[in-house]
């Protein structure tokens, strides 16, 4: 018999993205496990790394993850046959082949096998039985100073939806027709009204189903979540909602003084290490800089317009305009930290904290 999540799934699979929609390498900047391996580890990634577990990938996310990281080996775990079909149909039209996919659920230790260099659980856990085991799981199967990525439901940035949500299963609403009939219904002005004015999910079947039927959501404050990753053994290394700090404290204090107003930066989006793990070494004298591999066509001399990148790990990103893909260039090949100039040494660490650029020892 199908779990009430797994149910909802079959029937509304998420997100709904046309077959054809692509994604421009750059945009998958974030993904990029070389590039997050050295953002937090400060060397390459050993060649057990190179794998990545997709734990709850929905319907997009192995294509974007394959487009990122076309050596890797990459699997697609997820509870709903009907999603995985579609994650397939999707990889499958845009030529990508270095997946696995598997139907399983995450609090099965048995669905996948192996540890991982990478793992990213986006918008999942919150949806489990229980959230913290299932992070425990994803621990279990995380090599040595992998990382792991995760959103989660922030109490404060979800509190419409899940007044709606909770409104709709009181009076038995299951299926988007007989919300969408309901909502049509809501007051000119009121807080119902104003929230379907500027919310795009409830605009299609399946986004008003995730967004407002699901039959399982939690939601956290700041506390609540780090309790739950200390307890799993992992420990925050960067948040990553728009607007966040670099410095994982800081951040953490500016979320508690958030909510002490009831407010939130937004869903919570962070990379997790093992807290077990070593502090990376200290940068050598003859560390190396090179460029993100997902921005080589994008800094390429053939390349007229400036490129606008959308943020993915928290701070705005530069626009590329000819001087700054000019400079990028330069690292298309891994250079010597020693050689930078004080002024471009300025720009470059820009550039790091923005993972277009990544530093690593030899």
């Amino acid at each position: 018999m199908l779990n009430p999540v797994q149910k909802h799934y079959q029937c509304y699979p998420y997100p709904r993205y046309p077959l054809l929609a692509s994604v421009r390498r750059c945009d998958t900047y974030a993904l990029n496990l070389q590039a997050l391996w050295s953002r937090f580890n400060r060397r390459l990634p050993p060649p057990d790394a190179n794998r990545i577990l997709l734990a709850g990938c929905g319907t997009f996310s192995p294509y974007p993850f394959s487009v990122a990281n076309p050596d890797a080996s990459i699997t697609a775990l997820d509870l709903s046959r009907s999603s995985l079909d579609r994650a397939r149909l999707h990889c499958l039209l845009h030529g990508c082949r270095n997946i696995t996919y598997r139907c399983g659920d995450i609090l099965d230790g048995k669905s996948v096998e192996g540890t991982f260099g990478l793992i990213d659980s986006y918008g999942v856990l919150h949806h489990l039985d229980d959230p913290l085991e299932g992070l425990k799981t994803l621990e279990k199967h995380l090599l040595p100073n992998g990382i792991i990525r995760i959103m989660l439901y922030s109490r404060y940035a979800r509190k419409e939806e899940e007044a709606i949500r909770r409104a709709l299963r009181l009076l038995g609403i299951t299926t988007p027709a007989a919300a969408r009939k309901l909502l049509k219904k809501a007051r000119p002005g009121s807080r119902l009204a104003n929230y379907l004015d500027v919310a795009d999910e409830p605009r299609t079947d399946f986004g008003m189903a995730d967004a407002l039927l699901h039959p399982r959501v939690r939601t956290y404050r700041i506390e609540e979540l780090l309790e739950m990753i200390a307890q799993a053994g992992l420990q925050p290394l960067l948040f990553a909602h728009v607007g966040a700090r670099e410095n994982v404290l800081e951040e953490i204090e500016r979320i508690r003084q958030l909510e002490k107003e009831r407010c939130s930066p937004g869903n919570f989006v962070l990379y997790l290490g093992s807290s077990a793990a070593a502090n990376p070494p200290e940068y050598a004298s003859s560390s190396l800089i090179r460029l993100n591999p997902c921005l080589t066509n994008s800094v390429s001399r053939f390349t007229l317009n400036t490129v606008h990148i959308p943020p993915r790990i928290g701070c705005s990103n530069t626009a590329l305009q000819s001087a700054e893909r000019r400079l990028l260039r330069q690292f298309l090949s891994p250079l010597h930290s020693s050689e930078l100039s004080g002024e471009l040494a300025g720009k470059v660490d820009n550039f790091k904290r923005q993972l277009f650029l990544t530093e690593y020892n030899p």
